[in-house]
């Protein structure tokens, strides 16, 4: 197990009511409880075992030091019990092994450490591999590389959960940054030309200043002076998505801003970001956020309604009756 690991997320989700956060309730479980030896070989008592997995919100699986091996029965009926019951399922670095063991990454996007991606491509041939990425959010499911970018996919995580306050709290006491964006601007594979990179980084800031515009293929192609199936193979190149899907996370991903930062309405916030229909703006926000727009500002609203009388001085005492 990974000492590091361990600590980014004891720290983390430390207990910091002092600054106004939520107190988060922290256990570790191992599938055979007792004695469990850290990649540095100090010798950690884990007390719990999968039995916890049946209680927790959020589970994290942690990673070893190299590819971790197939799963017992008994780790994967665990994590696949709680991903049913709607806890949220993450794994960073090589602990993204045991979900796509675990079949919770089949279909979805995933990434894991630099030195595995090829190696966890070739053995999990069902899931798309993101290279390069930080972190990739798949709403109940999400994964992140190795190293630090395990801190920046807790500060995420937190973000998504409790809003921009609580992250930012928490990010102060660590001395690390708020909100890093999880998915990479570029990947391995370079265009053709350095003008055709230029054009696709030119289309994806036009695309993110105007995500309530509704766009074609064939007008972002025409806009990257590309034909339709040189953009689509290019962007994917560049991004690790298709238009579409990259469009449509960042869309998603502003909404969750604009419910944390304004008073706008729903339907106003669902065309500010290209949504025709309520509808349709609240069954992918569910999809990818795991709870509908307005579900997650009242839950914005509730948690920092919270902090803020946690934090209020106590009211003064009045004059005592004789």
């Amino acid at each position: 197990m990974s000492s590091f690991a361990l600590g980014a997320i004891g720290w983390g989700f430390a207990d910091r009511t002092h600054a106004g956060v939520p107190k988060f309730d922290f256990h570790v479980c191992a599938e055979v409880p007792g004695i469990v030896r850290t990649d540095l070989g100090l010798p950690m008592p884990v007390p719990r075992g999968l039995d916890l997995l049946a209680e927790a919100d959020l589970v994290v699986v942690l990673p070893g030091h190299a590819a971790a091996p197939r799963p017992s029965p008994a780790v994967t009926s665990a994590l696949r019990a709680a991903y049913r019951r709607e806890a949220i399922i993450v794994a960073f670095c090589a602990g993204a092994y045991l979900l796509a063991d675990a079949q919770l990454l089949d279909g979805r996007r995933a990434t894991t450490h630099g030195d595995l991606i090829d190696d966890f491509a070739a053995r999990f041939p069902q899931v798309s591999v993101v290279p390069d990425a930080l972190y990739i959010d798949e709403g109940r499911v999400v994964t992140g590389a190795g190293g630090a970018a395990g801190l920046d996919l807790f500060m995420h995580l937190l973000r998504r959960e409790h809003g921009a306050p609580v992250a930012d709290a928490i990010a102060r006491e660590m001395l690390t940054a708020p909100n890093r964006e999880g998915e990479p601007v570029r990947h391995q594979y370079q265009p053709g030309s350095a003008t055709g990179a230029a054009s696709l980084r030119a289309v994806i800031q036009w695309l993110h200043a105007n995500l309530d515009k509704q766009v074609s293929i064939s007008d972002l192609a025409a806009r990257a002076l590309m034909s339709e199936r040189t953009f689509n193979r290019q962007f994917k190149a560049f991004t690790g998505s298709t238009p579409y899907a990259w469009l449509l996370t960042r869309r998603l991903h502003r909404a969750a801003e604009l419910l944390e930062a304004t008073n706008l309405s729903i339907q106003q916030i669902a065309r500010s970001v290209g949504f025709n229909t309520h509808a349709a703006f609240r069954q992918r926000f569910a999809r990818l956020h795991g709870i509908s727009p307005r579900a997650y500002r009242q839950k914005l609203q509730h948690d920092a309604s919270r902090a803020e009388a946690r934090c209020a001085p106590p009211p003064a005492e009045g004059p005592r009756p004789p």
